[in-house]
């Protein structure tokens, strides 16, 4: 049978790819930058949580990725101290916990919180804070780390690796690098990446999402990532033919036999124009393939998201019951920058057993 929503939510679910400046609640927004002096857009009429969430909404459904990420202007703009990043981070564990994320990957650019004279380490102290507060807050029924984010069109990843390898053990669990990809491929910070890769620390790169394969095929043979932010381009190298046979191309087979995670982000995808419709969305396609597909939110203001939207969504689209949903989260758990005994803990202890539960509940 198909799961209901309420069924959807109240399932574990294993989020890596959401970013903390794309998650913001309206109303947050509007008290920050009240607190700040920062100008909000002008959202057609009297300014309320409700009006401002559909500018940003409307503003991010343009299908260009670099209109898209001009939404963040403000979502930064009010994070530009510590009580304020606190409360953000604090907001956003709230906020995953009611959605039944059970452990989350949330990632960030210190380098865009310092306008105001905060240090990185401060910046990240401020991020951890209000997580401990938030798990603490949900009674630890998530569990969540930080990914720290340097932008691809500035030259300060190696500060920024080396910022995540000293908070490894402080709740940083990986790097990722993120920005417009075209123009600026991921081998410009390859001297980050091999810092990390002599650290034995975890990374992921935004690839395969504005720009096509040779962004893939960069962030994996020449920067040595784990996993794939996006990686929804992979789709360009796999050919279907008329009568249903399938063939892989030599990067999506490898890819697929190495079981590089893809970090996949339905209802962004639709938005920046990367897939037409969540039916149309290559993660289909790849699911029956059996690539190593997770299910993610991306900026959940900007696509008026949540994990329970994006797997209903799936449903909704491609027929899929709890097995199906179980199967996408045991993949995130499995390709979290987590250690091996705390991942295998949570799926044996945590996701198996409530997706039994459910499973029992939708037969009767």
């Amino acid at each position: 049978m198909t799961p209901t929503p309420d069924q959807v939510r109240r399932a574990p679910k294993v989020l890596l790819h959401d970013h903390l400046d794309g998650g913001l609640r309206p109303q947050t927004i509007i008290e920050l930058a009240a607190d700040c002096g920062h100008q909000l857009p002008d959202v057609g009429g009297e300014m309320s949580a409700e009006s401002l969430g559909r500018w940003f909404a409307e503003a991010s459904d343009s299908g260009s990725l670099e209109r898209y990420l001009e939404t963040f202007d403000h979502t930064v703009g009010v994070m530009q101290t510590g009580p304020a990043i606190t409360r953000v981070a604090r907001e956003c564990v709230e906020d995953l916990a009611a959605d039944g994320v059970v452990y989350a990957e949330i990632r960030y650019a210190p380098e865009q919180h310092v306008e105001t004279g905060l240090t990185l380490d401060e910046v990240v102290a401020a991020v951890q804070e209000g997580f401990d507060e938030g798990v603490a807050a949900a009674g630890g029924r998530i569990v969540v780390r930080q990914l720290l984010t340097a932008m691809r069109h500035q030259a300060r990843s190696m500060e920024i690796a080396e910022l995540a390898v000293a908070w490894r053990d402080r709740g940083v669990a990986g790097f990722d690098i993120a920005g417009a990809e075209a123009g600026y491929p991921p081998t410009r910070h390859l001297d980050a990446f091999e810092y990390l890769q002599r650290e034995n620390f975890h990374f992921t790169i935004h690839a395969g999402e504005a720009f096509g394969l040779p962004s893939i095929w960069q962030a994996i043979q020449w920067c040595g990532a784990d996993r794939l932010g996006h990686g929804v381009r992979i789709i360009d190298d796999i050919t279907v033919r008329d009568d249903g046979s399938v063939e892989l191309g030599l990067l999506a087979a490898y890819v697929r036999d190495k079981r590089i995670p893809l970090e996949m982000c339905p209802w962004s995808n639709v938005q920046t124009g990367a897939a037409a419709s969540i039916a149309e969305h290559p993660i289909g396609l790849l699911k029956k393939l059996r690539f190593r597909v997770t299910v993610n939110t991306d900026n959940r203001l900007m696509s008026k998201t949540s994990m329970t939207h994006e797997m209903t969504s799936l449903v909704e689209s491609f027929g899929y019951g709890l097995s199906d949903l179980e199967w996408f989260t045991i993949n995130a758990m499995k390709s979290a920058f987590l250690p091996f005994d705390e991942r295998f803990a949570l799926i044996s202890d945590v996701i198996k057993p409530a997706y039994a539960a459910l499973r029992e509940e939708v037969a009767s």
